[in-house]
């Protein structure tokens, strides 16, 4: 098979998990004996072509706009214009996976101009992280996210509740869609005894401090502020000794503020940005994640804590407890409630042997349900599906 793939964003540019799911995946399918091309943006000293792990890496030059929708119109014409030529200088090619609205125009486009299937993979809607539409943008966002569904062969999505949500606020049926989890590469974490795991806990906490972290962006879906609302209960709880670390980019002047309100300040760090290598480091000597999310099609930060053998705590909302299994994997509180979300938090920290066993069973969990290998023949299926489907009609 040979497969158009259409993304806003791959390794290096990374803005949220679609990088990290397509730079996954894709090695997989072509271990599987496909061809993928994969059409992306330019970013940095990244080359404009490249084969990663057997996936051909085109990232172009987009102009800039007046603002983001402006830009994403001309990445769609960067990215339609070089399909096209692709499929022309390369021959036929079977069919078309776009991740996302922001790259749907492009998608159907090429879909109509060369008559093949479009496979569309709808990770998160708009709808879904503002709990409604409530703006011209949110609408116009949302109206895009159902062009791309209606004119998808067949739509991917990564949980049972983001299924429900696409054929609820997309309209798309639910014979249409297809339900296939994200993975993780469960690669060899650092662990304490292969560094000095004493000073580099000193960075972020005294020796007697306990560590309870997140880790993602700071946007108010995430549910950080329950996080900082929850802490004055766990410390009154704790004795104090504990250290609240918030990792990721981004403004986090709101939640700096809370926190000084809070009577917290002192017991909390706000990271900024973390390289890969000491985060890796940090969850090897953290306490407990905690992913306190209002919106959350799916949660692969619990994944790549589950691989870091850190005992998670998350909130009930979307694909979470899909993910982790309460009282079995991690622990599941109710969302938007600092008073639950504390309760899961001292549940790990106050029973340490229960957090080992939490944790052990997270990573033996791993390779039976999200493993990267697994989601590609599942990935596989559906386009074998939809190509055989093609092949029986007329366009």
């Amino acid at each position: 098979m040979k497969i158009l793939v259409l993304s806003w964003e791959f390794p290096p540019r990374i803005i949220g998990g679609i990088a990290r799911h397509v730079a996954e995946l894709y090695p997989e399918l072509v271990k599987l004996g496909h061809s993928i091309h994969l059409i992306t943006v330019a970013f940095g000293n990244a080359p404009a072509y490249e084969v990663v792990e057997g996936i051909h890496i085109h990232r172009l030059p987009v102009a800039d706009g007046h603002d983001f929708f402006h830009w994403v119109v001309n990445m769609n014409e960067a990215k339609g214009r070089h399909g096209g030529q692709l499929m022309l200088e390369l021959g036929p090619f079977d069919l078309i996976h776009a991740h996302d609205w922001l790259v749907g125009d492009a998608a159907i486009a090429l879909k109509h101009l060369f008559k093949i299937p479009l496979i569309a993979t709808i990770h998160a809607t708009e709808y879904g992280r503002y709990n409604g539409l409530y703006t011209s943008e949110h609408r116009y966002i949302s109206s895009k996210e159902g062009e791309l569904g209606f004119n998808s062969w067949r739509t991917i999505v990564c949980s049972h509740y983001m299924r429900d949500e696409v054929q609820r606020v997309l309209g798309i049926p639910a014979d249409k869609i297809d339900v296939i989890y994200n993975g993780i590469r469960a690669s060899k974490k650092p662990r304490r005894d292969e560094f000095d795991a004493v000073a580099f806990r000193r960075r972020f906490a005294s020796d007697g401090e306990q560590l309870v972290y997140y880790v993602g962006r700071m946007s108010y879906e995430k549910g950080v502020s329950v996080l900082l609302n929850a802490a004055p209960k766990v410390l009154a709880q704790m004795n104090g000794q504990v250290k609240f670390v918030i990792i990721g980019g981004g403004n986090t002047d709101h939640l700096k503020r809370l926190a000084w309100d809070l009577g917290i300040w002192d017991k909390c760090y706000f990271t900024g940005f973390l390289s890969d290598e000491d985060l890796d480091r940090f969850q090897a000597i953290a306490n407990c994640a905690v992913f306190p999310s209002l919106y959350e099609p799916f949660g692969i930060v619990v994944l790549e804590s589950f691989a870091a053998r850190v005992p998670v705590v998350v909130s009930d909302t979307g694909g979470l407890p899909e993910v982790v299994q309460h009282t079995k994997t991690g622990i599941v509180t109710q969302t938007n409630n600092p008073d639950s979300l504390a309760w899961g938090i001292l549940e790990v920290l106050r029973n340490p042997e229960y957090g080992q066993w939490l944790i052990d069973n997270a990573y033996e969990d791993l390779p039976r349900r999200f493993d990267w290998a697994t989601i590609a023949k599942q990935t596989e299926a559906v386009y074998q599906r939809a190509i055989e489907e093609r092949s029986r009609v007329e366009w």
